[in-house]
């Protein structure tokens, strides 16, 4: 194999959203067959957010639904439940190519997670070849270290009061490509659970708007539909998930068997 390692992938969404462009994916809880990536893929999914903080899956689950995204041609990313090296490691070696690490809230933290995600001299990513990240190929280990650097999108969930205020030492981080507003736990954290039109929650999302393009780093923001996703990119968000598929499906069908029952036999 030549320095140019062919077998390494590369990470268009990364590409994308560094050059000023948005992208379109969707957050996945509960449904991991091997048909999920093809389907969200089919439907025009660029990326699959792949979560473990909140789903309980193991490794090896989120590992064969990194290889199905593969497959489909969507770029595999994964929440992990903490921002720690141990739990990182695993999940880029099973060949994700972004990583989430939730409830960033200091300059450190964001320190953290682009040196699990990096290998030196950006980070301190450990060494591990011929594994499911460079196709289980032979080849030189720093050319293969190098095109990794290039393709992992390292993603800061700030979902704190805490983590707004600190939102310039978090968002200029080094090496760390961009930001996330965890709403739900942003808005908890504020003391106005769920109300995503109060003062308090409109002005620290505002905030964090304004400082990640103070430092030229793109927001990420799960919308429950087209149109929020919409209202969130009039806003300035540039990396949008539509609703995680649980929630996608049940309100699909939700709206359909409304449609089916009505006018029905049983119907007033």
């Amino acid at each position: 194999m030549n320095d140019q390692v062919p077998s390494m992938r590369v990470n268009p969404v990364r590409e994308r959203l560094r050059g000023g462009g948005t992208a379109f994916g969707v957050m996945a809880f509960e449904f991991f067959t091997p048909g999920l990536a093809p389907t969200l893929a089919a439907a025009g999914a660029e990326f699959v957010i792949l979560d473990m903080e909140h789903s309980g899956v193991s490794i090896e689950t989120i590992k064969a639904q990194i290889a199905y995204a593969h497959g489909a041609g969507i770029v595999p990313m994964v929440r992990v439940t903490a921002c720690v090296h141990h739990l990182i490691a695993p999940v880029l070696d099973a060949g994700a190519l972004g990583l989430m690490a939730p409830l960033i809230e200091t300059r450190e933290q964001g320190e953290t997670l682009v040196a699990a995600c990096r290998y030196r001299p950006q980070g301190r990513r450990g060494l591990g070849f011929s594994v499911s990240h460079d196709r289980y190929t032979g080849g030189s280990a720093r050319a293969k270290m190098q095109t990794a650097n290039e393709a992992i999108l390292t993603i800061a969930l700030i979902e704190s009061a805490r983590g707004v205020e600190n939102a310039e030492a978090i968002l200029t981080t080094e090496g760390l490509d961009m930001g996330w507003l965890g709403h739900y736990d942003l808005s908890d954290s504020l003391g106005c659970a769920e109300r995503f039109t109060d003062p308090r929650f409109l002005a620290a999302e505002r905030r964090l708007l304004d400082v990640a393009a103070a430092a030229n780093k793109p927001m990420g923001f799960v919308a429950p539909n087209g149109d929020a996703a919409q209202l969130a990119l009039q806003r300035g968000f540039r990396c949008i998930c539509i609703g995680h598929e649980v929630a996608v499906l049940r309100n699909a069908l939700t709206q359909e068997f409304a449609k089916a029952r009505k006018g029905g036999p049983d119907t007033p």
